[in-house]
């Protein structure tokens, strides 16, 4: 008598496949879950520490970084360009060997500083600062011009016309279709110090995340020319700052800051950057992001709150300014 040999039949093969196929079906998208979750938490922690170090910061000056300036360390006195808030703050995240070779400019120094001075490319040529980036953005980090552009962006203010009555806001110049704001708490030379944010500094937004791409209406990529992706930091990074040398709106670009103009999350829809965002130094680039419904920000007391997509232009203008009055609701 034979003995039959063990084994699976087809059938009984394709079901354990089938089983496994439902198996990673589910599985698939819990890992994906909880990495974005990892991502998000990253992210706010990111924006956790860049708060602390603007209020170290305004512990030791009394005011909080500008948005950028003429370099004369802390802020404007010199000509040219300037360096970005994200240059100040470096003492504060741990950069300090960084930041006592970065090379400011005065009237009588030259060049200028921030991406402009040849030493400071130098400096940041390749250098990945991962506070500055998001896990989750999905833009490169580094630009064409050897120089890592950052997911984040200070708050200078809201375009004239989201808050009635409200003037805070004039087109840069250079940068075609976008507007610079002085109505925020970090604007170009500013000076603001926490005291001074009579909204609170619990209602006033500081920094906010803009790390995700911006759209054409058919829903594909955009890029500004000469880059492969319109950036706050235009073409020359987190270091870029601007340079004007008094504090107000912007008659020249500020680089690496955002006056709200658009919702949080409305990123498709562009034809170009002068149709709405400003070339160059994407003056009114939209707060967002890939976290699922909306983007993080940091407030002026150093909590870090997510902004849905759902608040309203009008409730995130208000965020975005420092003295209008009103109390606001970010959810």
């Amino acid at each position: 008598m034979r003995m039959r040999k063990s084994g699976f039949t087809l059938i009984e093969l394709l079901v354990v496949i089938a089983i496994i196929a439902v198996l990673i079906a589910l599985l698939v998208p819990a890992v994906q879950k909880v990495r974005e979750a990892a991502a998000r938490a990253q992210c706010q922690n990111n924006l956790k520490q860049i708060g602390l170090a603007l209020h170290n910061y305004h512990d030791t000056y009394k005011v909080l970084p500008p948005g950028g300036c003429a370099d004369t360390a802390p802020w404007g006195a010199g000509n040219g360009w300037g360096s970005s808030w994200m240059v100040f703050i470096l003492p504060y995240i741990e950069q300090n060997a960084l930041y006592s070779r970065w090379d400011f400019k005065t009237a009588s120094g030259g060049s200028g500083s921030g991406y402009t001075n040849p030493n400071n490319r130098g400096l940041s040529n390749n250098l990945v600062i991962n506070m500055y980036k998001c896990p989750s953005g999905n833009l490169p980090i580094i630009m064409g011009n050897n120089v890592m552009t950052a997911d984040y962006a200070c708050v200078a203010g809201a375009v004239n016309g989201l808050i009635p009555g409200y003037t805070e806001t004039r087109t840069a110049g250079c940068s075609s279709g976008g507007s610079c704001g002085a109505g925020g708490a970090m604007y170009g030379c500013s000076k603001q110090n926490l005291l001074s944010i009579s909204d609170g500094t619990s209602n006033t937004m500081l920094v906010a995340e803009v790390s995700a791409g911006i759209r054409d209406s058919s829903n594909n990529p955009i890029a500004e020319a000469g880059t492969t992706c319109y950036r706050p930091g235009g073409p020359y990074g987190w270091t870029m700052g601007t340079s004007q040398t008094t504090a107000g709106p912007s008659g020249d670009r500020l680089f690496n800051s955002t006056t709200v103009r658009y919702g949080v999350g409305v990123l498709s829809g562009y034809s170009n950057g002068s149709g709405g965002i400003g070339t160059d130094s994407s003056q009114n680039y939209p707060i967002g992001s890939n976290h699922t419904g909306g983007a993080n920000c940091v407030l002026g007391d150093g909590s870090v709150r997510f902004m849905t997509s759902s608040i309203t232009t009008d409730q995130l203008a208000r965020a975005a300014t420092r003295d209008d009055g009103q109390v606001i609701n970010l959810n």
